[in-house]
């Protein structure tokens, strides 16, 4: 739900943001495993800094509470921690896609029961 807007610019918007700050998240935490206290620490710091530095200051709180939770997963269940930051970019994907249809889903009805462009993408209806 987290890329899911009023339009879909701002749907297709919140999905960049997200990626970008799951990706960041993953490199580090890739990096860094598996959990240490110091690390979450350094690494949630750090994700903020390198969203910052890349020029989008925006992500930095999605990027550092993604890096918490990659850190914290594998400290709960420590088998398999590597895994942890490649499942939240794959469930970050996965509801990137998801939010980013539904939004033009969404679109695309509002337009059609308001008279707009039909749903089908041809001219708009006659009346």
């Amino acid at each position: 739900m987290f890329v899911f807007r009023d339009s879909y610019q701002h749907s297709v918007a919140a999905a960049v943001s997200r990626i970008a700050a799951t990706a960041v998240s993953f490199v580090l935490c890739l990096a860094f495993l598996p959990f240490h206290v110091w690390a979450l620490a350094v690494l949630t710091g750090l994700s903020v800094l390198v969203v910052d530095l890349t020029g989008r200051p925006g992500d930095a709180v999605t990027a550092a509470i993604t890096t918490a939770v990659v850190l914290v997963a594998p400290a709960v269940s420590p088998q398999h921690a590597w895994q942890q930051p490649i499942l939240r970019l794959a469930d970050t994907v996965v509801g990137v896609v998801i939010g980013v249809a539904a939004a033009w889903l969404g679109l695309r009805v509002t337009r059609q029961r308001a008279g707009g462009e039909p749903a089908t993408g041809g001219e708009p209806a006659v009346r």
